[in-house]
């Protein structure tokens, strides 16, 4: 089922929906978001309470790796286009990219396919999906320049092209510094203690950023456990999070935000 149909069955236009104004009537105040923090940081320091400084940027990368389909029985290993073994070295490549970052970032490949599917032709088409996220938008604007010449640079000593195709899921969205402040200056109201933290993943929060000024918190996660079934939150964690929510929005509300513009 299309989202459109699903906007229909509800006697919703969709249409309607790419035209809709409503937030430049009525301008936002501000935008503030409760989530589980989807990581282990909180849970290992023991605290209850997480203030989002900013929202990690993405960029994806496809890579595809072109050497030369030969014998794997008779073709010597010193003579070979293997875009496997390449495809293996750029996998290692990305995974260093993301342990190098000097503040926060994380590499992931999450996908290596061979074009060839017998068991004895050296992989001569092989295509891997990757992809690098940071909250520092110097460091993360460095990650196509530095990976394209490490993976080039290794594809060649094997004999094998590289071709690059680079997408960005989002930029690096920062918090509000006067949303962010004000979660804080809650949170020490209330007695709770809490620490800055980084996003890792996309929320919800990044799209209302270009709306209003946006803040978000963080709740622990068990063992940072998240997108699997052993995700789960305590509910007294929950509890804390509401309240620190709902007592940053009666704060916010009385807010001006406009002197940390």
């Amino acid at each position: 089922m299309t989202l459109g149909q699903s906007y229909s069955d509800f006697n919703l236009d969709p249409a309607a929906t790419l035209s809709s104004q409503w937030a430049r009537r009525t301008p936002l105040h501000a935008f503030l978001e409760l989530h589980i923090e989807q990581g282990p940081t909180l849970e290992q320091r023991g605290l209850p309470l997480g203030i989002v400084t900013g929202i990690a940027g993405i960029q994806r990368l496809l890579a595809v790796f072109t050497g030369s389909p030969d014998h794997a029985g008779t073709r010597p290993m010193t003579d070979r286009a293997d875009a496997m073994v390449a495809a293996a070295e750029a996998v290692l490549a990305v995974r260093r990219e993301g342990c190098g970052a000097p503040n926060h970032g994380v590499a992931t490949t999450t996908r290596v396919e061979s074009e060839s599917r017998s068991p004895n032709v050296v992989p001569s088409l092989v295509r891997m999906t990757s992809e690098v996220r940071s909250v520092d938008a110097e460091w993360l604007s460095g990650v196509k320049g530095r990976l394209a010449k490490e993976i080039l640079g290794q594809a060649h000593q094997h004999g094998v092209e590289v071709d690059f195709t680079w997408s960005t899921d989002n930029e690096v969205v920062r918090t509000h510094s006067g949303v962010h402040d004000t979660a804080a200056q809650v949170a020490d109201t209330l007695g709770i203690p809490w620490m800055p933290v980084p996003s890792g993943a996309t929320h919800d929060a990044v799209h209302m950023a270009t709306l209003a000024p946006m803040g978000m918190i963080f709740i622990p996660s068990k063992a940072g456990k998240s997108h699997c079934p052993e995700e789960w939150t305590d509910f007294t964690d929950v509890a804390t999070g509401v309240t620190a929510l709902a007592q940053t929005l009666i704060a916010l509300d009385q807010a001006d935000l406009s002197r940390h513009a």
